[in-house]
């Protein structure tokens, strides 16, 4: 199971959000370079990095941070926040981004998913954001009325391989995932879910890894030191 370090850029600095509420901001220190190198010192092969600016606005005021961490360090980085257009998307995978996440978009035109694709393959991945089953879109300020299993399925038929699913109740709680949620995806849809939000212990990740998901995305946990990321490793990636 692939474990991704998270790192969330708010103006250049590392930071987590409580429930995607951008008014209850913690700051990790102000170089995502620096943190970068940490998680690959700890054995990372992949960070997962979201642009928070970008995710509001739709622009990608963080890319020169992302940039930046795949010219210094020969890892996988897969990125969302802001990616509106082919243009966002060419941008990041010129500056080194293994794997562009498309969130909002993919509700409000869903054909940029379905040309993504086309181009670049199993490069797009679909960000799903859920606050009581339903997609949560504009940096999780406000609620689609598409489910999060109807999107995952339209998606799926669009080719897409990779859905980053996340309980926004669940974010930076510490409460661990939502389980049973990620099951009924990865049953139902057959797709590559990497579970998201509230990951906390390695009984979390187990519980994930029982499921079928593709990966866990791991963020609190590891800036407050609840985990240790080289065992998580150690323990769930390299068996």
């Amino acid at each position: 199971m692939q474990i991704y370090p998270a790192i969330d850029l708010k103006n250049g600095q590392c930071v987590r959000l409580k429930q995607g509420r951008f008014d209850d901001v913690t700051f990790y220190g102000n170089d995502p370079v620096e943190r970068a190198g940490e998680w690959i010192k700890a054995g990372a092969t992949y960070i997962h990095v979201v642009d928070l600016d970008g995710a509001r606005t739709g622009n990608g005021e963080n890319l020169e941070a992302i940039k930046k961490i795949a010219e210094t360090y020969k890892v996988s980085i897969e990125t969302g926040g802001g990616i509106r257009t082919m243009r966002d998307i060419e941008e990041r995978i010129k500056a080194g981004v293994s794997r562009v996440i498309i969130g909002t978009a993919a509700v409000k035109n869903p054909d940029l998913v379905k040309d993504a694709v086309k181009v670049y393959g199993e490069k797009i991945a679909v960000g799903i954001d859920a606050s009581n089953g339903m997609v949560a879109i504009d940096g999780w300020e406000k609620i689609s009325n598409i489910s999060s299993l109807d999107l995952c399925r339209k998606m799926a038929g669009y080719g897409v391989k990779y859905v980053i699913y996340t309980d926004i109740s669940k974010d930076g709680m510490m409460s661990g995932p939502n389980i049973e949620s990620t099951k009924k995806l990865i049953e139902k849809t057959g797709i590559n879910i990497i579970a998201s939000g509230g990951v906390t212990t390695m009984k979390d990740i187990e519980n994930a890894a029982k499921i079928g998901a593709e990966g866990v995305i791991i963020g609190k946990a590891l800036y407050q030191g609840k985990l240790n990321l080289k065992e998580v490793i150690d323990k769930f990636e390299k068996r």
